[in-house]
């Protein structure tokens, strides 16, 4: 399966962007564990950040990066099998959790729902 990572990127941070890192590498380490399961992770961060740096953004949450984030991550979405919503506060991701029910997508809270591949 196609696996979108929702979870807290900006959220509680105030724009601390030592703190938006922290949470972008806690949604990495995840998408290796979905990857270890035999199932392709996606970000939707993965995808926008470089977009919006290509249009003009200085960093994430800038006005630019907001013409990016949640579009690309809903039209990401469209091609995934499912999404894992991550623990904490987010509104960006109980959005994405949406739009996946909105489409039929399995949706997992924990990486222990998600099944293995068998080889």
């Amino acid at each position: 399966m196609m696996i979108l990572i929702a979870g807290p990127v900006r959220s509680g941070t105030h724009g601390d962007q030592q703190l938006i890192e922290q949470n972008m590498q806690k949604l990495d380490r995840m998408a290796l564990q979905v990857y270890q399961k035999g199932h392709t992770p996606v970000i939707g961060e993965w995808l926008a950040l470089p977009l919006a740096t290509a249009a003009g953004s200085q960093q994430i949450g800038d006005e630019i990066s907001e013409e990016f984030l949640y579009p690309v991550a809903h039209r990401l979405i469209q091609s995934c099998d499912a999404i894992l919503r991550m623990p904490g506060a987010s509104t960006g991701a109980d959005q994405d959790v949406q739009v996946g029910k909105a489409l039929g997508l399995s949706i997992f809270s924990d990486i222990n729902e998600i099944p293995a591949v068998q080889a």
